[in-house]
């Protein structure tokens, strides 16, 4: 293993016809994120001294993407002219020190591991070093060319192979590390006499070989490491791979899932033990779900915390939230930014929570919008409640003391308060706080209209 300085060459100024978009292809989601931030991730775990993007199509849409990501540096490459021509725009802006290796990554080749690239970097004794793979079907890929002896001679492209070199099923997966003076050297000497009229990358290792610097290779773990996106299939089966890998982590960690092949994580998911998520849930941002938690179908959970026992229902959303130990919600439950749900507390179905602390034992069972609000324990919300909390230009808060009963069809105008112990008839709308342990209510007068009958049409 050779040790110094290590610079990363990103890869993204491709344009992607295949996708037929307008979005750069570096910029499409795989689990939710951009590809490229997947090759930046792994990029950065291995402490690099320089990360370099080399841009192109849409190059102003990907710098801002990256906007928030720090230590960026970012070459043009205008027009495009082959790998190798795109390598050479970041030459410039590389630590060149004794010793300084540079690996080059591709944006559109998002699930290579850092375990992978540690392998690649351990392998390199100086000089190049390429990742290959072995494929039963290597076409379209470039071929690895080696001697009798089994040394590397040379990558051909398959534009470029004869009907021998293309039965090598040998490939070139792209990635490659190289002592930077070397590449910088090798780079200024290739050219663009072939097929395409481009600068190919690939040509240093004829060069290599020319110089008489030994060219080694390493193997990616797993074979999807090393799969790129051309177009929308390849982009949902890449997808369906890395969904498949966290649900199988999952599994090893006792976590049950109904199906793992419908199971869409986006972010990040701790689990604790003896959970069990449903089909076609969708996991964003960080969720936690604590001991015994239960995720019935089709769920979506966003920056959300389920403690201990709780149980989030059918077709819910929470987003934001937490649920307290053994807390119910749903189904069709949507719990918004803010929404707290204390021990053993209940929403049900077709409830809107935001904002909204509702305690321990309190539940909200049906058809209700709770916004802004303190609820304390064991409070009963009727269905059809409402709480205006919104004026048009201001929120004001809810309070809801200990014990109150809120009968249905209740408004709660903003802000109010329902003192411990206190019941509000239905159909209220309440304006005025509402003291401790007495009925509030607000109603017309109920009345029957003697002698009146319903209009009938005329035959």
């Amino acid at each position: 293993m050779q040790t110094g300085a290590l610079n990363v060459v990103i890869l993204a100024a491709g344009q992607g016809k295949r996708m037929a978009s307008s979005r750069p292809k570096v910029l499409h989601p795989l689990a939710g994120r951009p590809l490229l931030f997947h090759v930046l991730d792994s990029a950065r775990a291995l402490n690099p001294v320089r990360v370099i993007v080399v841009v192109g199509h849409g190059a102003d849409a990907v710098r801002a993407a990256c906007a928030e990501v720090p230590g960026l540096g970012f070459a043009l490459q205008s027009p495009p002219r082959g790998t190798g021509h795109a390598v050479q725009q970041a030459l410039a802006q590389l630590v060149t020190a004794s010793g300084s290796r540079t690996l080059v990554l591709y944006g559109d080749v998002p699930l290579v591991q850092p375990a992978t690239l540690q392998a690649l970097l351990q392998a390199h004794r100086g000089g190049l070093t390429l990742l290959t793979q072995t494929l039963d079907n290597p076409a379209g890929y470039g071929r690895i060319v080696r001697d009798g002896a089994g040394r590397i001679l040379a990558i051909v492209e398959e534009r470029d192979a004869d009907a021998a070199q293309r039965a090598i099923t040998e490939i070139n997966t792209g990635i490659l590390l190289a002592d930077t003076a070397l590449l910088t050297n090798w780079l200024g000497r290739i050219d663009n006499h072939n097929a395409q009229n481009e600068y190919y990358l690939t040509d240093i290792v004829g060069l290599a070989v020319a110089d008489g610097v030994d060219v080694q290779a390493a193997r990616p773990a797993a074979a999807w490491e090393t799969l790129g996106v051309n177009g929308r299939a390849e982009q949902a089966r890449l997808e369906r791979i890395w969904q498949g890998t966290q649900a199988a982590r999952l599994m090893d960690q006792g976590v049950s899932l109904a199906d793992p092949a419908r199971f869409d994580l986006r972010g990040e998911l701790v689990c604790g033990r003896d959970v069990f998520i449903d089909v076609g849930c969708v996991f964003e941002g960080r969720v936690e779900l604590a001991d015994g938690v239960h995720v019935g179908p089709h769920c979506v959970l966003r920056n959300t915390r389920l403690e201990a026992g709780a149980r989030l229902e059918a077709f819910s959303h929470a987003d934001g939230a937490e649920m307290g130990p053994d807390s119910h919600a749903g189904p069709y439950a949507r719990l918004r930014p803010g929404a707290r749900l204390g021990r053993d507390a209940h929403v049900g179905n077709f409830v809107e929570i935001k904002n909204t602390r509702l305690g321990a034992g309190s539940k909200a069972s049906h058809l209700s919008y709770l916004g802004d609000a303190e609820i304390g324990a064991r409070v009963n919300i009727g269905a059809g409640t409402i709480t205006c909390n919104y004026d048009g230009v201001h929120k004001h808060v809810t309070r809801i003391d200990d014990d109150a009963f809120i009968g249905s069809d209740t408004q709660l105008v903003a802000p109010v308060t329902v003192g411990k112990g206190a019941t509000i008839g239905a159909g209220t709308t309440l304006v005025r706080d509402a003291p401790s342990g007495q009925l509030s209510l607000s109603r017309s007068e109920q009345k029957t209209v003697p002698g009146w009958s319903r209009p009938k049409p005329v035959s």
